[in-house]
């Protein structure tokens, strides 16, 4: 069990990104750089004990610095999408970044994923990324000090802890923007799928929820019982057709948010959150890439399951609010915990 750092390359500001590597005693190990707060690369054993790397990731900063997918990086301030760019808070109106067409999506023009944050060791299996956002990044008000800990441990269970705090009211929607293919080689829509969730929420114009949840039951979005994710997903469906495939927000039923499933490699992946949606996306717009090892990216060669708050909370009566007021502690957490079915 150890952490071990290097050099990962520079970015185009000339600022240096380190890789944080954590190995635990099966061998498993997570790479995450301090740029976004990101994971690289999280290999874990398959059925026969060989190591599969199941994220996609980039070989080189530029890949990130370059790449508009945000995989795997820490999103925020507020992950997923603000609709018409606004919020009022406080009797104020913040405009925002439109960078989704009309809207504003994780974070902004540079969100939380295009900064390098302050990493610290904490103990063998354990590595903490910290940053300031300073008051008016993005034009988010308050001074807002952000954590975020990653753990690999012996079960091979990555856990991520999000804290947060500031000095003003402000909004936070903190997730991570990992893409999961346990099949290591692209096949992300054979794998199977069990969603805790009865209800998700309906997107109207610009891939924005409206504020209305609809019952999952009797169409392509019911994964109550596990099924391939690719099953149903061209099926003739309005709300499949306004995200091209799986871009919707699940309101979970439970702690126990998801199970995802390779008959290739044998692993298997349960979601545990204590927050109450996940934005489950199937990689519609990744379009064709290079990503590590030379491996060749394209739609839907693996799958996002970013446990968040509801999207669009701001503008939707109803939803879980993500205002986080002037001392008040955020803290939150979500594991992605790895096993192998024979």
């Amino acid at each position: 069990m150890s952490v071990s750092v290097r050099p990962f390359g520079s970015t185009r500001a000339g600022e240096e990104v380190r890789a944080y590597t954590i190995t635990n005693a099966a061998g498993a190990c997570a790479v995450l750089l301090d740029y976004g707060a990101t994971v690289q690369s999280l290999l874990v054993p398959d059925r026969d004990g060989k190591l599969t790397d199941v994220v996609l990731g980039y070989d080189s900063v530029a890949g990130y610095e370059d790449g508009g997918a945000f995989i795997g990086a820490t999103i925020g301030r507020v992950g997923n999408r603000i609709g018409g760019a606004c919020f009022s808070l406080g009797g104020k109106t913040y405009a925002l970044a439109k960078n989704d067409g009309e809207n504003t999506l994780h974070g902004g023009k540079k969100g939380f994923d295009r900064h390098i944050w302050q990493a610290e060791i904490v103990d063998a299996l354990s590595v903490r990324f910290s940053r300031l956002s300073p008051d008016g990044e993005e034009n988010f008000p308050g001074n807002l000090r952000v954590s975020v800990l990653f753990t690999l441990d012996d079960d091979c269970a990555l856990r991520i802890v999000y804290d947060a705090v500031s000095d003003a009211d402000t909004l936070v929607n903190l997730t991570n923007h990992s893409y999961f293919d346990l099949s290591g080689c692209g096949r992300a829509m054979e794998q199977t799928l069990w969603l805790n969730a009865e209800r998700f929420l309906e997107l109207g114009a610009g891939t924005l929820p409206d504020g209305v949840q609809l019952p999952v039951e009797g169409t392509p979005f019911d994964f109550r019982t596990p099924k391939p994710v690719g099953r149903d997903i061209d099926a003739d469906d309005k709300q499949l057709r306004a995200g091209g495939g799986y871009d919707h927000n699940f309101c979970l039923g439970g702690g126990h948010a998801a199970t995802l499933e390779s008959s290739v490699t044998g692993i298997r992946m349960d979601t545990f959150t204590d927050l109450p949606g996940v934005q489950f996306y199937s990689a519609n717009c990744l379009g064709e890439q290079t990503g590590k090892g030379g491996r060749k990216m394209q739609d839907r060669c693996a799958v996002c399951l970013e446990t968040q708050l509801y999207p669009n909370a701001m503008n939707c009566w109803g939803f879980p609010s993500p205002v986080l007021r002037a001392g008040q502690r955020l803290h939150s957490t979500t594991c992605y915990a790895f096993s192998v079915v024979k």
